[in-house]
Order: structure tokens, then C-alpha cells, then sequence
């Protein structure tokens, strides 16, 4: 640990919707507790959650640093003994206190009772530095950091604490490994899940898109895709080719009406896993007779667990050369440039934009 040594970090803080970004330059000495870790971000990118904020479709404890999606290297740490300054390293978009029922008797260390989430704190929270559009993070004790493996490139992995992590922790709700599923939703959550799914061995993987540019790179990723513009068209163009119905689907599109469609096309018995509907227009057009009649599960997931993201470190090391992982990323926008990156992020040109901190 390097004690009390000033360092200069640069960020940008989100004041509140309609405001511009503030990017400011401070110095900050620390003298890190057990446990601590300080991060130099190498890459982070823009999540559609920051972009609902940006909107005002969701609401921050401003000022704040956005951004929770990233890569870095350890520039100073305490007490962590299997990492070292150097390390590159990822992280979770969550910190637990590790003592809490959530975190001992649930499993589900994501809804700790004391939860802290990066990129949605205060910047007059603990450092401040508790976000990825900045030159420097700070990681909590609480925090579970997974080394990354040479072969897996900063734009391959820097998604990977949020959306791939995710689905890792969605696709692991399945009962068995299914044979026909559906996946509602090709952003970067589906795309995701069509790989995973494809290294399970699903033999029939069908991606619902409404954006046509999308679909080569869904059919790349191990599914079939599907124009979802014309609800029934599609509908009926599935049970076409799945016969009784899919044995899973998973909603990561975040459209409510899309849910009736997802009942129809359940088979007698199948899951239902819930991704994409974590906002307020969410209540649901569906009966509990419809549920109970075709003996069907409803799952609801939301974030995920430390050993989530292990797992998805480790597929993008199986996987960096399978599926092409970097097509989904933008080259590196500036930091000074947020205005034009969030910009790009909005015209949906690419899965995920990105930002380097130290351009």
C-alpha cells in the first residue's frame, strides 16, 4: 500500500437531467483501509441505465459519476492478497456487506442490506470517486474483483460487469439446459444470452429485434433472429418453427407489452425469466389463470452475485475467439467528449460506446 500519496484524478459529474456535464480536475490523498483498492480505469462504457438517467427516466442522488461498466488497473490497494498493483482487473457494479441475511442465508448478496452501487452514489459519498467516467475509481472492501485474462482485449471485458454478468446469473436460473428458447430483446443483454445459451448446446435459439441492423450480429452470436415490429407476425412465424413452445424465454427488452406474447409462446411447464422490466411502466396484462392453467415459472432477476462474474470472465476467456465480442464496442471516445459519446450511445450504432479516460 502506498501511504498518503496525492493523486490527480479527472471525472465528469452528471449535476441532474437537462444540465450539462461538469468535468472537473481534483486532488485527492489517500490512505486506504483493509480491503480498499484503487482502480486507474482503462475503459469504461455507457450503459443504457446511464442513459435513462441522463434522460430523467431514472433518478440519481446528483451531483454524481456515472458509470458502472469498466476495466482498469490497480494503481494502490490494502489487504487484498491475491491481487497486486498492476493487476488488470474488473469488478462488481455492487458492494455488500457480507454480514446481512441477503448476503449470508439468500444468496443474494445484490440486495444487501447495506447495498452500495457504483455509478449511482453521491459524489459526496465516502472518496466521491465511486464511478467509471473518471480517471480513478475507488473499490470498496465489500467489492469482489476478478483478475482479467491476457487473451480478453479492455473493449471485450468492459461490459462484462453488468450485462454479461447478468445474464450469467438469468441463464443460470434454468431448470435444465433447455432444447428451444426465446429471447426477447437483441440489445447487449440478449446478444449475451444467445451466446451463453449457444455454448449450453441450445439447438434452437430465436432473438426478437425490432432494429434490423442488429440482426447479423444476433445470427453471429448463435441465434436466429426475428423481426419483432409486427407482434403477431413474429408470434406466429415462432410457433411455426417451435411446435408446443419454447421452453424458455427470456424478457431482456424491457417492454411490458411484450409479456402476453411471451404466455403464448411458453410451452405447458416452461420458464419465464424476467431481465429487462426494471422501471415503473412495468405492471404486467396477464392473468393468474394463465400462469396456473399452463403450470408455467415466472423468475424475476435482477443484477447478480460475485461468483456471477467469475463465471463470465471466465466464458469471454473460452469465448474471446467464438463470438466477436469487439464488434459490439465503439473505439474510445475522450472523457472531455461525454456529450458526443452519450450521443452516439443514444443513435443505438453500436452495442455499447465507449470511453477512455486516460485519451
Amino acid at each position: 500500500m502506498i501511504e498518503n500519496i496525492p493523486l490527480k484524478a479527472q471525472f465528469q459529474v452528471f449535476q441532474d437531467t437537462g444540465k450539462p456535464f461538469k468535468l472537473e480536475k481534483k486532488e485527492f490523498e489517500f490512505s486506504l483501509n483493509p480491503g480498499e483498492v484503487l482502480v486507474r480505469i482503462s475503459l469504461s462504457t455507457i450503459c443504457g441505465s446511464d442513459i435513462h438517467t441522463i434522460e430523467g427516466k431514472r433518478k440519481e442522488d446528483v451531483p454524481c459519476i456515472l458509470g458502472h461498466e469498466a476495466v482498469g488497473e490497480i494503481i494502490d490497494l490494502n489487504d487484498r492478497h491475491d491481487f497486486k498493483i498492476g493487476d488488470r482487473v474488473t469488478w462488481t457494479i455492487a458492494d455488500s456487506c457480507g454480514k446481512c441475511p441477503a448476503c449470508m442465508d439468500y444468496g443474494l448478496p445484490e440486495k444487501c442490506n447495506e447495498l452500495f452501487k457504483y455509478g449511482h452514489a453521491s459524489i459526496y459519498k465516502g472518496s466521491g470517486l465511486n464511478a467509471c467516467y473518471s480517471t480513478i475509481i475507488h473499490i470498496r472492501k465489500g467489492t469482489h474483483v476478478v483478475k482479467i485474462p491476457e487473451v480478453v482485449s479492455n473493449s471485450i471485458v468492459a461490459p462484462a460487469n453488468c450485462a454479461l454478468a447478468t445474464m450469467v446469473n438469468a441463464v443460470s436460473k434454468t431448470k435444465r439446459v433447455p432444447k428451444k428458447v426465446v429471447v426477447q430483446g437483441g440489445g447487449l443483454l440478449g446478444v449475451y444470452a444467445c451466446a451463453l445459451l449457444k455454448e449450453m448446446g441450445v439447438s434452437q435459439i430465436y432473438c426478437l429485434e425490432v432494429n434490423l441492423g442488429r440482426f447479423e450480429i444476433i445470427r453471429k452470436f448463435g441465434a436466429i433472429p426475428v423481426d419483432a415490429s409486427d407482434t403477431l407476425k413474429a408470434t406466429e412465424f415462432i410457433q411455426h418453427k417451435i411446435g408446443d413452445g419454447a421452453d424458455v424465454i427470456f424478457e431482456v427488452a424491457g417492454v411490458k407489452e411484450l409479456i402476453p406474447q411471451g404466455i403464448t409462446l411458453l410451452r405447458p411447464g416452461g420458464e419465464y425469466i424476467l431481465v429487462g422490466l426494471v422501471h415503473p411502466d412495468s405492471e404486467l396484462s396477464i392473468t393468474a389463470e394463465q400462469i396456473i392453467r399452463k403450470c408455467i415459472s415466472i423468475k424475476g432477476v435482477h443484477n447478480y452475485a460475485p461468483w456471477h462474474l467469475d463465471k463470465a470472465v471466465d466464458f469471454l476467456e473460452r469465448n474471446y475467439m467464438n463470438f466477436p465480442f469487439e464488434e459490439l464496442v465503439s473505439p474510445p471516445y475522450r472523457l472531455e467528449d461525454i456529450v458526443e459519446a452519450v450521443a452516439e450511445a443514444k443513435s443505438q450504432n453500436w452495442f455499447r460506446v465507449s470511453l477512455n479516460p486516460q485519451l
